[in-house]
């Protein structure tokens, strides 16, 4: 596991501590940050192979860094909480974390949930460009190509495509994508998100990528 570099966040010192000297034992490189502000600080700031991310914390939660990553990566997030309730697991997937562990847990077991997941994901921050059939998405320079032709999109729109993209073969809802993509302030009507989609099936010239699943919402498909 040398080489892979693990973003601790935690506000438990005495969990933090235990971590880091595990993570360390077994060969990662160990990223630490005590609230949501300093995580996604380091997350834009380095290479990342695995976020673990405690929920509760001052100043910015783990809900919404959770959310925030999920806007421009798919690095795996396993999230841990002192809750165990099944709405939290739920919602916490719903936001894109990748698996959830409730405290007090087994060092050795998050240990081998950690290596499933960087092994699962084979990620690596390197390869920013990513190709979908025609389409190729720079995510660095948050710029979107169809046959190596630039496309010129609106912030909110590149926002939806990266929502889309990071969730391909996932039945969104209107509602969903209003809550991760315009963030939880907005009260908008549920068209917005319509017509935004309308704007981006156009601009990418190729309806298939979008499709409309009736009685839901909308879904990203790898054509």
């Amino acid at each position: 596991m040398a080489g892979h570099v693990v973003l601790l966040v935690e506000d438990e010192s005495s969990l933090m501590d235990l971590m880091r000297s595990y993570y360390i034992k077994e060969g990662y490189t160990v990223l630490e940050a005590r609230d949501g502000f300093h995580a996604l600080d380091l997350f834009e700031k380095n290479k990342v192979d695995l976020v673990v991310l405690d929920i509760m914390l001052e100043q910015s939660d783990g809900w919404t860094v959770c959310r925030d990553i999920r806007k421009t990566s798919r690095v795996p997030i396993l999230m841990l909480t002192a809750r165990n309730q099944e709405s939290d697991k739920l919602f916490g997937f719903e936001l894109g974390a990748d698996d959830y562990m409730t405290k007090p847990f087994s060092l050795k077991e998050l240990m081998a949930r950690s290596r499933a997941l960087v092994k699962r994901a084979g990620f690596n921050q390197d390869d920013a460009l990513v190709a979908i059939g025609r389409l190729t998405i720079d995510r660095r320079a948050h710029k979107v190509f169809i046959d190596d032709q630039d496309v010129v999109l609106t912030p909110k729109e590149y926002d939806l495509l990266l929502h889309f993209v990071n969730h391909a073969g996932i039945a969104l809802s209107r509602e969903q994508l209003l809550v991760h993509v315009w963030g939880y302030e907005y009260f908008g009507d549920l068209r917005t998100v319509d017509t935004h989609v309308k704007r981006l099936r156009q601009k990418l010239g190729h309806p298939g990528y979008i499709e409309t699943v009736f009685g839901v919402g909308y879904r990203f498909e790898v054509t």
